[in-house]
């Protein structure tokens, strides 16, 4: 088994709507990420290098300094109430650090595919973020790309 294990930190704005709690406010955190990729051997590209580590990297370094919002938040994507282009549109009903998880593995997939498309290889992916330094959410989901 081979296994490639990056981190990030990002800071980013969020707010959970309809929340009856103060998470409803925009508030923002440091986040912390951790992505693990294992494999029983990963392909290798001519330069004997599987997956670049800044490429997993960069899936959450894209999330620096951008607000997160979910598709129906209506005040947020309002453009004359917000500039767009620093959002990060994640899946779900709330931008939650569940959804973050969720869309990072999600791009960790794009990012597999991408390099190696259609090898029918099992991946076992493991996403773990740090909202804060005392609220964790991890995600471990195979896929097979």
């Amino acid at each position: 088994m081979e296994k490639i294990i990056v981190h990030a930190s990002f800071h980013a704005g969020h707010r959970q709507p309809g929340y009856p709690g103060k998470c409803r406010f925009i508030h923002g955190h440091t986040w912390r990420g951790t992505v693990q990729v294992a494999t029983e051997r990963f392909p290798r590209d001519a330069h004997e290098m599987s997956i670049d580590f800044g490429e997993l990297k960069d899936i959450m370094k894209r999330l620096d300094h951008r607000l997160l919002v979910t598709a129906d938040d209506e005040l947020l994507r309002h453009p004359d109430l917000c500039e767009q282009e620093g959002l990060i549109v994640l899946p779900g009903r709330g931008p939650s650090v569940e959804a973050v998880a969720d869309y990072v593995w999600a791009e960790v997939v794009s990012v597999i595919r991408s390099r190696y498309p259609d090898r029918g290889l099992a991946y076992d992916i493991a996403v773990t973020i740090h909202e804060t330094d005392h609220n964790t959410f991890m995600v471990e989901r195979r896929a097979v790309v």
